[in-house]
């Protein structure tokens, strides 16, 4: 097989939202990337190359989220309004039940997308399920995130996501992609700030019964211990989830170890129904 033919992408915009589409369709589930947010599709390209080497011509699309890098601004930015942003530009691209892999607020949408559309799988990195402690914080720096603080409270953030952890190159990468947009982070935190603690948990449940009910394979890969509490959390919602801690790569595990993620997104290949599940 030919490993360079496909390793170049095309550049290209899809149900509104702006991709790089890799490969070539065939009996290899394809893969759907989203970035976290304010970051953009190109934060993936590395890897993708690295995916090229080892799986030759695999179809991946690495999307724009709504309102990042070259996809169009959007008259809110409400979490729950971005499967079917999402499902439209699967569906232009011509894919069929993708394995859907998101990266911290990507991983939600890649959660929620799988609810409610056919996915062969979904690949988690570094979201917790448990949205409550996040949503908690959120409401309590609302006012300042809302104002002219927004650069500088942006930089709590920016510091837990510990890159530091990551190789000089990741940690480059990280800091020229962020590109924090205050509407659209208040677009995004929006039912985290606004709606109830119970609202933010019955989502996330009602996900999950979904995703158990269809059987959809769940990989969640995370950059540091998420718990005791979290994994029973979890197992219970959804026995068939797997967790696999990355000890000390912060909240980049694909970053902080792009080998080992490209063997899982490899992985996937084989993946022909939501029953089949996660390669180990």
């Amino acid at each position: 097989m030919d490993t360079t033919a496909h390793a170049q992408p095309t550049a290209r915009r899809v149900g509104g939202l702006a991709a790089d589409d890799y490969g070539r369709e065939d009996d290899r589930a394809p893969i759907v990337l989203l970035h976290g947010l304010t970051f953009d599709r190109t934060i993936w390209s590395g890897l993708v190359a690295d995916l090229q080497a080892v799986d030759a011509g695999r179809r991946v699309l690495a999307l724009d989220l709504p309102g990042h890098g070259q996809s169009e601004e959007q008259p809110s930015y409400e979490l729950t309004d971005v499967p079917d942003q999402l499902h439209r530009a699967i569906v232009d691209a011509g894919l069929e039940a993708p394995v859907v892999v998101g990266h911290s607020a990507g991983a939600l949408a890649a959660t929620l997308y799988a609810a409610h559309h056919p996915t062969r799988g979904v690949v988690n990195v570094d979201q917790p399920l448990q949205v409550g402690p996040f949503a908690a914080l959120v409401r309590s720096l609302a006012p300042r995130l809302r104002g002219p603080e927004f650069a500088d409270v942006w930089q709590i953030f920016y510091a837990s996501f510990h890159t530091e952890l990551l190789p000089p190159a990741a940690r480059e990468l990280v800091r020229s992609t962020c590109r924090p947009r205050q509407r659209v982070v208040l677009g995004f935190w929006r039912q985290l700030i606004e709606r109830s603690p119970e609202e933010a948990f019955a989502l996330i449940d009602d996900a999950l019964a979904a995703l158990d009910k269809a059987a959809v394979p769940y990989l969640h890969i995370a950059g540091d211990e998420p718990g005791a509490d979290y994994r029973r959390w979890l197992t219970q919602r959804l026995p068939a989830a797997t967790i696999e801690v990355w000890p000390n790569s912060g909240h980049f595990p694909h970053l902080a170890r792009p080998d080992l993620f490209v063997q899982r997104l490899a992985s996937t290949a084989s993946l022909l129904s939501s029953s089949d599940g996660l390669i180990q």
